[in-house]
């Protein structure tokens, strides 16, 4: 049995899971019955709180440890790949769906020759050659709001966002310009928001039925993925073209030609399925979760005036005309970076984590068999009192240097929102300008009239493998 890094050399005779505490399960369907699938992350955060930071639950036939210190949680995020890795029925459901492995979902040799190719692609120094044609996506959702504000018609906010997301990760991905947000023409962005909620259903399922019978929606999630996979193909077809220039083929301004060069170097090991995988997984995971956050952040904002001027009152100081903005003055906008992880914190996108043993191994004392699931609950210590003051109040000045009593001196290992470790999000610079970006042009464009919710109260947190707001709209006026 390998020893892991996290393992507590004082607890000797080493515990078994079924010495944790942990909510009865039912026979045969363990816990399933005792959550709410699209609550789920809210039900085992109320199950930590009763049963402390070790616990055990039984959730789509497999039984998992739960993690909820953060220190704890860093650990097993670093202690990848070789010890643990991600979980291995979400990348089984995936390849089903036909999604082919990138580097978020592929493990091993497989991975590591991935991430180097996309480590690079998402570098500071690319994002930032990437800013003109994000701000140009930027005005285009300016225009989009503009057009709304003198309307006087309310906004879906999580909607008009992820048209935002789409049409920035495309540029960047295919180095094509698809421009949803400027037309309701927006198939790729409606193929993509079936996936998410599939992948997590099924995540959760007691039976796999879809390998037996396949339901409507299970027809039309197939139909959604051959659609991004067949457009994905052709965009790699005219990169192809376009490659045939020798200088571009020395300096692929997009993420899909440089993957395409390298994936042709002799020896490179990278194949065109490995390319469909990676531009796929980005294109899902950088519409939905950059998207998430912003509406979170621009809730929160709406609901806490002072924050909200403040944050404008910089951004009126310091950004000229949209056209004008550099990487230098974005970065100056230190009190909204300070409101992107305040929110993240209080609203991550993904409120728990999920890792499985790749051997015999063991957690703070706790045997961990090989491929058994280690749920990580990373929504709590950033919750409590004694690692974040006045923890439950969405203050973005915590995080400015003046502040620092407001949060601990590590506040970036306990509020983990990319992740920790070999695997932390590549796309998180990425995912930051473009939330500074949105966020700024709103601030300097427009006041904020409302953000309603459905039924007039606090916004609803619905997990679909990320946790998204429900029903957002937001009025606005322009300045």
């Amino acid at each position: 049995m390998k020893t892991s890094i996290i393992a507590d050399a004082t607890a000797t005779p080493l515990r078994h899971l079924k010495d944790l505490p942990g909510p009865r399960p039912w026979p045969i369907v363990g816990n399933a019955l005792q959550v709410d699938l699209h609550r789920l992350h809210q039900n085992i955060e109320t199950w930590v709180k009763q049963y402390g930071p070790l616990m055990t639950l039984k959730l789509g036939g497999m039984q998992f440890m739960v993690v909820s210190d953060h220190e704890l949680i860093s650990s097993l995020l670093r202690d990848r790949p070789d010890t643990f890795r991600r979980s291995s029925r979400m990348q089984r459901i995936m390849s089903e769906m036909g999604i082919k492995d990138g580097v978020f979902a592929a493990e091993g040799s497989t991975w590591s020759k991935q991430r180097r190719m996309v480590m690079a692609s998402f570098s500071p120094g690319q994002v930032r050659s990437y800013l003109p044609a994000l701000l140009n996506v930027t005005k285009r959702l300016q225009s989009r709001w503009q057009l709304a504000a003198k309307q006087g018609a309310s906004v879906d906010l999580q909607a008009d966002l992820m048209r935002f997301t789409v049409d920035a990760v495309s540029g960047l991905a295919f180095g094509v310009d698809v421009n949803t947000l400027s037309s309701n023409d927006d198939v790729i962005q409606q193929h993509l928001d079936q996936i998410f909620p599939t992948i997590w259903r099924r995540m959760q399922a007691i039976v796999p039925y879809w390998r037996v019978l396949k339901l409507p929606r299970d027809h039309a999630l197939d139909r959604s993925v051959r659609a991004v996979n067949e457009a994905i193909r052709v965009f790699m077809a005219d990169a192809r073209v376009r490659l045939q220039d020798a200088q571009r083929r020395a300096a692929p301004p997009n993420l899909l030609e440089g993957m395409i060069v390298a994936a042709e170097a002799s020896g490179s090991g990278i194949t065109d399925d490995d390319v469909v995988g990676n531009v796929f997984t980005m294109l899902l995971a950088g519409e939905d979760t950059t998207a998430t956050s912003l509406s979170w952040m621009i809730y929160l904002l709406s609901r806490h005036p002072e924050a909200l001027q403040r944050a404008r009152d910089e951004v009126d100081r310091l950004m000229g005309p949209v056209d004008t903005w550099t990487a230098e003055s974005l970065g100056q906008l230190d009190y909204m970076e300070g409101c992107i992880h305040e929110t993240m914190r209080l609203k991550p996108v993904g409120p728990f984590n999920a890792v499985e043993a790749l051997v015999d191994t063991q957690v703070a004392g706790v045997r961990i068999p090989a491929k058994t699931g280690v749920l990580l609950v990373m929504r709590h210590d950033t919750l409590r009192d004694e690692c974040f003051p006045q923890a439950q109040q969405f203050m973005p000045e915590r995080w400015l240097p003046e502040a620092d009593h407001l949060a601990p001196d590590h506040a970036k290992r306990v509020s983990m929102p990319f992740g920790a470790g070999p695997r932390i999000c590549p796309g998180r610079y990425l995912a930051l300008l473009e939330i500074k970006l949105a966020a700024a042009m709103l601030l300097q464009s427009f006041d904020i009239v409302s953000v309603d919710t459905p039924d007039g109260g606090e916004a609803q947190e619905l997990m679909s493998l990320t946790m998204v707001p429900v029903g957002l709209r937001m009025t606005l006026r322009r300045r």
